[in-house]
């Protein structure tokens, strides 16, 4: 935690980044699960990081519309939590098997939602958390966008629901992150490519340049 903040570093691939972040007081460490991604880490290569992480640093596993034996894989390799990238089309039945294999403090909703579209309240007991993102129209991308969100959004649903923890994602920076929490309320903040020098790859100046942005603000 870092000045009252949780934080997850997202995108790692490698150890030396994980261990980056871990230094600059990040909460949580993200591995994307997802073979479409640029930063995807493969299971093997998760296995053979994960003996070498910090202890007491969690770690998150990042699916998209997992299949159930996808999500028992995650689960079986020791990833803390799992967040979930999924249409806001996706039947609620699909929510709920994965809260029931996951259960919900371990799960981790990540909606991908049109600007009109609010987090229906049928959700909201199936999971711990809810990171919003920025809504990108490409139906094959999920979030890693590099562009703010709806910051007004976020702030509202964060206020309505209070019972739920509310994670502020999308094109977050050290330049920005300071006035993205006065602005949300945020008190979890989720940082990718804002602290990269190309996808994957972490900026170890740029990581302590948030942590410094946060503490002083």
């Amino acid at each position: 935690m870092i000045n009252g903040i949780q934080v997850k570093i997202c995108g790692l691939t490698s150890l030396t980044d994980a261990l980056a972040a871990d230094k600059i007081g990040a909460d949580y460490l993200g591995f994307i699960l997802w073979p479409d991604s640029p930063r995807y880490v493969a299971p093997e290569s998760f296995g053979a990081i994960a003996p070498k992480l910090p202890m007491g640093r969690k770690k998150v596993g990042v699916m998209v519309e997992p299949a159930m034996p996808d999500l028992r894989q995650a689960k079986a390799a020791g990833f803390d939590r799992v967040q979930i990238h999924f249409r806001h089309t996706t039947p609620l039945s699909r929510l709920r098997e994965w809260s029931g294999a996951l259960g919900a403090k371990n799960l981790w909703l990540a909606p991908k939602l049109p600007p009109e579209i609010d987090v229906p309240p049928e959700w909201l007991p199936l999971a711990d958390a809810f990171l919003l993102d920025t809504f990108n129209a490409t139906p094959a991308q999920y979030g890693g966008t590099g562009k703010t969100g709806d910051w007004q959004k976020f702030a509202r649903h964060r206020a309505a629901n209070p019972g739920n923890l509310w994670i502020l994602a999308g094109g977050l920076s050290p330049e920005n992150i300071a006035g993205a929490v006065d602005e949300t309320g945020a008190r979890f903040v989720d940082v990718n490519s804002g602290v990269e020098t190309a996808p994957g790859i972490k900026d170890h100046e740029k990581l302590q340049h948030l942590a410094r942005a946060l503490r002083q603000r």
